[in-house]
């Protein structure tokens, strides 16, 4: 075979595989598939959404920072000019979920090149970013027109970044998306789990619906931590947190409309 057709095929070969790519890209489940990830039932109906705003309330490693990769690559893949961004409390959590986004895009053969690539974040050809940031206030602040924005760990985010973000989907129309496991019942992610019902569309898993988690090594779990923290970690629970004082049901239990309160003016 001569050079110049050789070089035919290959190129066919190369357009068939981005016409595959770009035809399975829609369909989010069979996206997942493709970066060698089988959905849970849960992630299936969450890959089928387009909800504004999501709630995962997930126990430990039953597939939330996954599937939320799996959300963030495709945006950038299938919407040119996207910005997707993934927010943590710390860089090393950021660092942990952005790391899911590039190994599931290498397992693509990097479908569309980047034209900048770092440790916490990529530039497409086709004008998307990901972008991965350390919650801080500070840090988030100029970014606008996000097309979805990824909160990791969002219960232990400090209410000020969230308050921060949100209006980043204000032009855009972007979607927003909270995951966690719970931790202690305060926090902008425990108001909205608790009151935000109608705003949120919302994913319960525990660790016992988890098919890859075994029953025998919650048992061994539960026996070497306290209940409070096997509740919270793995059963989705919003328990008290150690630094309480008073729990948060005696505080809103001595809340009452029928007190006014004091009219604090001073006259001198």
């Amino acid at each position: 075979m001569k050079a110049t057709q050789l070089l035919r095929e290959i190129e066919k070969l190369e357009a068939e595989r981005s016409a595959a790519r770009a035809e399975v890209a829609a369909d989010r489940v069979a996206f997942a598939r493709l970066v060698g990830i089988e959905p849970d039932e849960w992630q299936r109906r969450l890959l089928g959404s387009d909800a504004p705003q999501v709630l995962i309330n997930c126990g430990r490693q039953t597939g939330k920072s996954t599937i939320a990769a799996v959300l963030a690559l495709h945006g950038a893949l299938i919407s040119p000019g996207a910005l997707v961004l993934i927010l943590a409390p710390a860089e090393r959590q950021a660092k942990e979920l952005f790391a899911k986004v590039t190994a599931f895009y290498r397992s693509l053969g990097y479908p569309i090149p980047a034209d900048s690539y770092r440790k916490l974040g990529m530039e497409l050809k086709n004008g998307s970013r990901i972008e991965a940031l350390p919650g801080t206030e500070k840090t988030v602040r100029g970014f606008s027109a996000v097309d979805l924005l990824i909160v990791d760990e969002a219960s232990r985010v400090e209410d000020e970044l969230y308050h921060a973000v949100r209006p980043m989907l204000a032009v855009s129309g972007g979607r927003l998306m909270m995951l966690s496991t719970p931790f202690g019942k305060r926090g902008e992610f425990y108001e909205a789990w608790e009151n935000g019902a109608n705003a949120w569309e919302r994913y319960e898993v525990r660790a016992s619906e988890c098919p890859r988690i075994s029953a025998e090594f919650l048992a061994s779990e539960r026996r070497a931590m306290p209940e409070r923290v096997f509740r919270q970690e793995f059963l989705c629970e919003f328990t008290e947190t150690d630094d309480q004082v008073f729990s948060h049901d005696l505080v809103m239990g001595a809340l009452t409309d029928e007190v006014e309160p004091l009219d604090l003016q001073w006259s001198w």
